[in-house]
């Protein structure tokens, strides 16, 4: 017998409301806790007022997947302060782990893109935790590669990447479904 292939929905991607800062910083804390062996590390940080200072932010965007009413995945990024206009930093970039699989992290990433381009962006940079595999294989798979400007020492825990804005038509400079 043949399996039948569901349709997946794709989420709706929209600007991230001041009052999600609490619902936006438990799927943050969930999400970086997968790749933390030893549990994620306290350090004090206030990440609901962190996540509701960065949706409030007038020179930043986030954006957040939502699916079936959740809270599926949020991406924030701005230009870093002392940074070059056309150069745009994605500063979080998180998927629910339950949902991972699922297209919610390709069409975030696409939303994002289509943001810069509109934004005349022309590249982007990230910092992701050297550890977390998985983010690193769906960077690459959407076109991301290692920053030259700014090399790994050999002690840091983030990797330094870069990645073009397509100029043109919308996409996200890949076509596989990494998450």
């Amino acid at each position: 017998m043949i399996e039948a292939h569901r349709a997946v929905p794709l989420p709706l991607i929209r600007t991230a409301l001041t009052t999600e800062a609490e619902e936006v910083a438990a799927l943050h804390h969930r999400a970086r806790s997968t790749y933390y062996p030893d549990g994620l590390p306290e350090d004090g940080t206030d990440w609901p007022a962190r996540w509701r200072e960065a949706i409030g932010r007038p020179d930043g965007t986030v954006l957040c997947a939502v699916r079936d009413g959740r809270l599926a995945g949020i991406a924030s990024f701005r230009v870093p302060d002392g940074g070059p206009a056309h150069t745009v930093k994605l500063f979080q970039f998180h998927v629910e782990p339950d949902l991972w699989g699922s297209g919610i992290g390709s069409a975030l990433h696409r939303a994002c893109a289509e943001q810069w381009r509109a934004d005349g962006h022309r590249g982007a940079v990230l910092d992701v935790h050297a550890g977390n595999h998985r983010a690193r294989r769906f960077y690459a798979r959407h076109g991301w590669s290692p920053d030259p400007l700014h090399p790994p020492a050999p002690d840091d825990h983030h990797l330094h990447l870069r990645w073009s804005v397509p100029a043109g038509s919308p996409g996200d400079g890949a076509g596989n479904e990494p998450h």
